[in-house]
């Protein structure tokens, strides 16, 4: 069976109430459930995680290299600063979507740039929550036709 970690960065514990203009009104908990219905139908294991801190996030990658065939993963502000994440999918060998709910290249410059993509096989952005479900599906479509990705666990 297909396992799939989701990892959300920081901030996103405050979907649907934190600008609900830009983020959408659905909560992370009632983003995480679509995401398991669909992985239920598709005979998907999902875990999903969530931090406010560069380091917690870390370990969950570091973790998935044990279990995952692949990663999800909304990295939030991190996408623009975070050199130890960008390291830490380098090193682990398991194929990573980047996720954006908004479309970061409608928004401010400095959102324009991504130390993570490099290292990610794709991003998806400006879809609010479905930006999730189109990585997930994408993610899956990847690991059926590239079956050689999936990092051997230890």
């Amino acid at each position: 069976m297909t396992a799939i970690l989701v990892l959300h960065g920081p901030n996103l514990n405050l979907l649907g109430s934190r600008e609900p203009s830009i983020y959408g009104s659905l909560t992370l908990d009632a983003i995480n459930a679509r995401l398991m219905e669909y992985a239920q139908r598709e005979g998907l294991t999902l875990r999903t995680f969530q931090s406010n801190h560069e380091g917690a996030l870390i370990d969950a990658l570091h973790d998935a290299m044990h279990w995952a065939d692949g990663v999800i993963f909304n990295p939030g502000a991190y996408t623009h600063t975070s050199y130890a994440l960008r390291d830490a999918i380098a090193a682990i060998g398991v194929p990573v979507v980047e996720v954006h709910l908004s479309n970061v290249y409608a928004r401010e410059a400095f959102r324009h740039h991504s130390v993570l993509a490099p290292v990610c096989i794709g991003q998806v952005a400006g879809f609010g929550w479905r930006s999730y479900l189109v990585a997930l599906y994408a993610l899956q479509g990847y690991l059926t036709e590239h079956p050689g990705s999936r990092h051997l666990r230890t």
